[in-house]
């Protein structure tokens, strides 16, 4: 029975680690969603959200009632001396001697005291001391201004996120991109060389039997052994490529991933000329919201420094109680207490600073005027970035067209050259140039499509179109 329990012990933690070496299948869409909810940047936008949200509990906190309680306890090793005047008592002598035998005092054991005093030991050894406080902040208005900008900066950390959302979303894009680039290169250069292994194959045969030249044989090894080359590298790449699109999709650079989409479907699907015809408004625009929200810090900034110049008005409330003697016998239940308690008001008027507040406010008014100077240039520049956007995703659709044209011409062109290569019309170094552009023209095409969807990214993100 053990064994058998063992045997399906083993069984189920084999098949659990088969379940988890199993790859994960992903669309471009979720990739995006997956990487909205588990990058990197992503959580650690929403942890600072929360973090902001403390920040302005932690400010709301100040202006409201604050207990402090407080609980001090002495044991004197040596109680300090007093001297009080002789001249004082009219009776000298014997005022001393009352007074050295009242508080025990050894004169003999004692440093010599100076003339006309007499050594006094007030209080006893030990003593605790026991108080509760209640502060409340009636008024202040830096206060007010702190609150009001509390919230602004949650507000910022807010943008902050959807800012990083629309980044996380243009990065997993052309990650994802990048890897299936990476696999149609391949696939290519796999065919490519296959073909090119035949020619080579069949040059040197005919070399052998005497007609060709050896040049010809030589110049197609040349070709394959780069193409050979360019296998291995990009192999290397695609290794790389995977582990970028893990790392912007908040998981282990090793995990095993398989991507459902293909660079034909995804570009079929980012190709939207309407894009080109949407409306953009630039009050809505993530970052010029971001640079509203910094002038408005700024202002806020000025208005805090004027409010130095208000009074400040706050009260409290303590009670206390007192203990004392010359042993430990706080816990005793013969203990004498003494209670005392304190009601107080204070009004801070600030009044002369030697035009300190006033420094401080016309540095905040300069600050804040910069602030709107950069709020007009952030709206120049998100329109030049839209124009911009624009240009390049269209130049990128031509490009794509243009590639596509030229892929088939190269296609036939180095079809041509083969087949007048093997009649012996045409030399190994003609059909050399054409496959190397055959090559170049299909490495192009590829890259025009992941362009396509790289520009579509930056161009959605450029107008602000929020994620679905």
């Amino acid at each position: 029975m053990k064994t058998k329990l063992l045997l399906l012990a083993y069984f189920c933690l084999v098949t659990i680690a088969k379940a988890q070496e199993q790859p994960i299948s992903l669309s471009l869409d979720h990739a995006i969603a997956y990487a909205l909810e588990n990058s990197y940047n992503t959580k650690a936008a929403k942890n600072d959200i929360v973090a902001a949200k403390e920040t302005v509990w932690e400010t709301t906190a100040t202006g409201l009632p604050q207990i402090n309680a407080n609980v001090d306890y002495q044991n004197f090793i040596k109680q300090p001396v007093s001297l009080l005047p002789a001249a004082a008592f009219d009776n000298r002598e014997s005022v001393v001697k009352t007074v050295e035998d009242f508080f025990n005092i050894n004169r003999q054991n004692s440093p010599p005291t100076p003339e006309g005093f007499i050594p006094v030991v007030f209080g006893t050894e030990q003593n605790i001391n026991a108080s509760v406080t209640l502060s409340q902040l009636l008024f202040d208005g830096s206060y007010l201004v702190a609150l009001q900008a509390s919230r602004t900066f949650l507000n910022i950390s807010k943008q902050a996120e959807e800012k990083t959302d629309l980044l996380t979303r243009e990065a997993v894009i052309n990650a994802y991109g990048n890897v299936l680039v990476a696999e149609n290169s391949i696939e290519i250069l796999q065919k490519n060389i296959k073909i090119l292994q035949k020619n080579y194959d069949d040059a040197k045969k005919i070399f052998e039997n005497g007609f060709s030249e050896e040049e010809d044989v030589e110049q197609l090894e040349i070709t394959l052994g780069s193409l050979k080359n360019q296998l291995y590298n990009l192999e290397r790449m695609k290794a790389i490529a995977y582990q970028m699109l893990n790392l912007s999709l908040g998981q282990k650079i090793d995990t095993p991933v398989v991507l459902s989409d293909s660079l034909d479907s995804l570009l079929s699907s980012n190709i939207n000329l309407a894009l080109f015809t949407k409306e953009f408004n630039v009050g809505e625009h993530i970052d010029f919201r971001i640079a509203e929200n910094s002038r408005e810090t700024k202002r806020l900034m000025m208005k805090l420094e004027q409010s130095k110049a208000l009074p400040s008005l706050s009260a409290f409330i303590n009670y206390g109680t007192q203990g004392f003697s010359n042993t430990f016998s706080f816990l005793n239940s013969s203990q004498e207490w003494f209670q005392t308690s304190l009601f107080g008001i204070n009004l801070r008027v600030p009044i002369f600073s030697s035009f300190q507040r006033t420094s401080k406010t016309k540095q905040a008014r300069i600050a804040l005027e910069t602030a709107d100077i950069r709020l007009e240039e952030t709206k120049q520049r998100l329109n030049l970035q839209v124009d911009n956007a624009k240009n390049e995703y269209q130049a990128s659709i031509d490009n794509y067209q243009t590639n596509k044209r030229n892929v088939n011409l190269a296609e036939r062109i180095e079809k041509k050259q083969r087949i007048k290569f093997f009649e012996g019309i045409s030399t190994s170094f003609d059909l050399s140039q054409a496959q190397n552009q055959l090559y170049t023209q299909q490495q192009n095409y590829i890259q025009s499509m992941l362009q396509v969807i790289a520009k579509k990214a930056a161009l959605e993100n450029a107008l602000n179109i929020p994620i679905n």
